[in-house]
């Protein structure tokens, strides 16, 4: 055999193994992503439903909160970027790492100053080449969050809402995420959380145009926006981590799909030159038996002479 024959050959064993990996990969991603959609769909009710009951408590109340109330002049805004710990899911981390620059940019530009909280190992590895501050970072859990990894983020953004802007709290609150729209489709979005946008809340929780019921609280208005803000945070985070998982696990299988497409392309180009290399070797063996058998010919009729 042929050294540029053992070269196609070398070359095809390897790409062939590739593509199992790449397939494989691609099965694990399909799977996982019916189970994110599932805890999408359940998470979903439960944030609207909170959300309804905050969008009544702040319209049935004349309370001033930091979950509805607009600060007067904003210094400070906290912009919750969620990435990927992992990679092989194409533009996924980098889309929503942009639009996360993007708002950051735009929230300067207003003249606020932005704190940055990272979830994932490739945003964290992003600000972090970069030299630039991460408030607080969590990873190992994007593939699959629970409610709990949301009460741990949401942690640190709370305490920053209710502390004073000159301690280092906040007046706004940002999140950054992929939205799953479809197997085909991951969008970033920008959404603000704080201060609560009650067109928005209404448009989210189905009471848009609705007259909704006076309600008496106990002990106050006050008391029950406190309680409903953690819970209102958390439930928002989580649901945007489970449209995050999703939108990952969908990346990546459409990333080795590809992958595994483009491996068996190669595949065969590398098999059409492997063929056209036999072919060549044989047609020069033969040529040189040819050449061989007629050179003994010749030398045979010289002796007879």
């Amino acid at each position: 055999m042929g050294a540029q024959l053992r070269v196609y050959k070398r070359r095809i064993k390897s790409v062939t193994a590739t593509k199992k990996i790449t397939k494989a990969m691609e099965m694990i991603a399909a799977s996982r992503i019916v189970k994110a959609q599932r805890q999408v769909v359940a998470s979903t009710p439960y944030a609207t439903e909170l959300t309804r009951a905050v969008t009544a408590v702040a319209t049935g109340s004349n309370t001033k909160h930091p979950l509805t109330t607009e600060a007067e002049a904003p210094v400070r805004a906290a912009i919750l970027l969620i990435t990927s710990d992992r990679g092989l899911a194409g533009g996924y981390s980098a889309n929503a790492i942009k639009a996360a620059e993007q708002l950051t940019e735009r929230l300067r530009g207003e003249g606020k100053e932005v704190d940055a909280y990272i979830v994932g190992r490739k945003g964290v590895s992003y600000y972090g080449f970069r030299e630039r501050k991460v408030t607080e970072s969590w990873t190992g859990f994007t593939d699959n969050p629970t409610y709990a990894d949301a009460k741990k983020v949401a942690g640190p953004l709370i305490a920053a809402v209710r502390q004073d802007t000159a301690e280092g709290g906040v007046d706004e609150l940002h999140i950054v995420f992929t939205e799953f729209i479809s197997m085909l489709t991951q969008t970033p979005v920008q959404n603000r959380l704080l201060p609560l946008s009650l067109e928005k809340a209404a448009e989210e929780s189905g009471t848009k145009g609705e007259i909704l019921p006076l309600f008496d609280f106990e002990p106050s208005a006050e008391d029950v926006l406190d309680a409903l803000l953690p819970r209102y945070v958390e439930s928002r985070i989580y649901n945007a981590l489970l449209q995050a998982a999703a939108s990952k696990h969908a990346a990546t299988r459409r990333a080795m799909k590809s992958a595994t497409d483009n491996a068996g392309e190669l595949i065969k180009s590398l098999s059409r030159l492997a063929n056209a290399a036999r072919q060549a070797e044989i047609t020069q063996e033969i040529s040189e038996i040819v050449g061989g058998a007629s050179a003994l010919a010749d030398a045979t009729a010289g002796s007879d002479k």
